[in-house]
């Protein structure tokens, strides 16, 4: 018998009746699953049926003050940020501003050097631009100036054939979307999400978080991750291959997320105000819910924002298979992570995407339901993390009764 304690949390929020089970889940990632802060949310059918927080604002520790996680708390929700992001193109698409069969260069001329001419907007979208890598890593500070990333990837040639194969564009899709949406809009894309997305629908989010957001955001820590069982049947430890392409500074695995060159300070305030749509937004579990919740049906009073032809592109199939960045296999919509074992969602029809070392968001329109879940407990893992998938699972019972 371990002599290891178990952690008890004060949760706090509520629960509709009969969803008494993610509230289970919830106090039980951190009593066994190492959760040090974090949030869920649910809505379904545009009605908030799920909002609970706990732990502390900051995962490492009492140095930075131990305060509680507040109910307006907010994370740094890295690659969840990228599905907040697609639904930029998307709308633009919707209201006849892009065309998504479009070269790139149609929108953006200096794009179509160094063989990018056929490089078209839906690869942006789907990982198959061939674009995961810089073969000059940007610096953290060039990272956010807003004009080197577009330049450095104006004149990159692609690792691969555009459009023939599919890697997932860790890093890259923050400039890749950007300066597609300034091209096409005038505006930058987290100026254009909070005009047009967190604005209306009064979303604790954002693509370069204002003063009063860096005030309430919590602080990221990389933690442990726990062993089995608490994994809850997730492969804990990735298989060979995959070790070795993250260990190898040669491969496309290493290198895509390694596009950045030092890693960025993400607790920094000029990182978090910055404009990064692959990796820095900002946001509740609760704004993430319901924004997933706008997607596929009215909220409160708002009429949905994506039409039903513009929710099947989401997530219709666009790439499958093994994916060249991620070395697992990985299904993608336009601008989604599509369920499957590599990042399983509630069911065979959700659409969102996870964050690496824990955050996800996603919708299911079959049930109506869209979910959020932010954590400042970062553990090693890219598209399925225990305590998320404990939240789904216990999501997916209490419908299911």
């Amino acid at each position: 018998m371990s002599g290891k304690r178990e952690t008890v949390v004060d949760v706090q929020g509520t629960v509709a009746d009969g969803f008494e089970p993610v509230r289970d889940a919830f106090a039980a990632n951190f009593a066994r699953r190492g959760e040090r802060g974090a949030a869920v949310a649910v809505y379904r059918h545009g009605r908030k049926i799920v909002d609970l927080w706990g732990g502390d604002r900051d995962a490492d520790g009492p140095e930075h003050g131990a305060a509680p996680w507040e109910a307006d708390t907010a994370q740094v929700i890295r690659s969840a940020t990228k599905g907040v992001a697609a639904i930029v193109p998307l709308l633009l698409h919707q209201r006849g501003l892009l065309d998504l069969d479009a070269p790139v260069g149609t929108y953006w001329p200096e794009f179509k050097a160094a063989g990018k001419d056929r490089v078209l907007v839906r690869h942006l979208l789907s990982h198959r631009a061939g674009l995961p890598v810089l073969d000059t890593p940007l610096t953290p500070e060039q990272a956010v100036d807003g004009v080197s990333g577009p330049a450095a990837l104006a004149a990159q040639a692609p690792a691969w054939t555009p459009g023939a194969e599919h890697g997932y564009h860790a890093q890259t899709y923050s400039w890749l979307l950007a300066e597609l949406v300034r091209r096409v809009t005038g505006r930058t894309i987290g100026t254009w999400i909070a005009d047009e997305i967190s604005g209306p629908l009064g979303l604790e989010l954002w693509v370069g978080a204002p003063d009063g957001a860096l005030a309430r955001t919590g602080r990221l820590a990389d933690v442990e991750a726990p062993p089995p069982p608490a994994a809850a049947g997730l492969r804990v430890r990735p298989k060979r291959n995959v070790s070795d392409a993250y260990r190898d500074p040669a491969s496309l695995t290493r290198r895509a997320f390694g596009a950045i060159t030092p890693a960025p300070d993400e607790n920094a305030d000029a990182y978090r105000a910055a404009e990064l749509p692959a990796s820095n937004g900002i946001a509740t579990a609760r704004a993430l819910a319901r924004c997933y919740a706008a997607l596929i049906g009215p909220v409160d009073g708002h009429p949905r924002l994506f039409a039903p032809a513009t929710l099947t592109l989401a997530r219709t199939e666009e790439s499958a298979g093994p994916d060249r960045t991620l070395v697992v296999t990985t299904r993608f919509g336009l601008g989604y992570m599509l369920h499957g074992p590599a990042s399983p969602l509630l069911a065979p029809g959700s659409f969102g995407h996870p964050g690496r070392g824990g955050c996800l968001a996603f919708a299911d329109p079959e049930s109506g339901t869209a979910f959020g879940y932010v954590t400042n407990g970062m553990q090693q893992n890219v598209t399925a993390d225990p305590r998320a998938q404990a939240l789904v699972r216990a999501l997916r019972a209490a419908l299911e009764d």
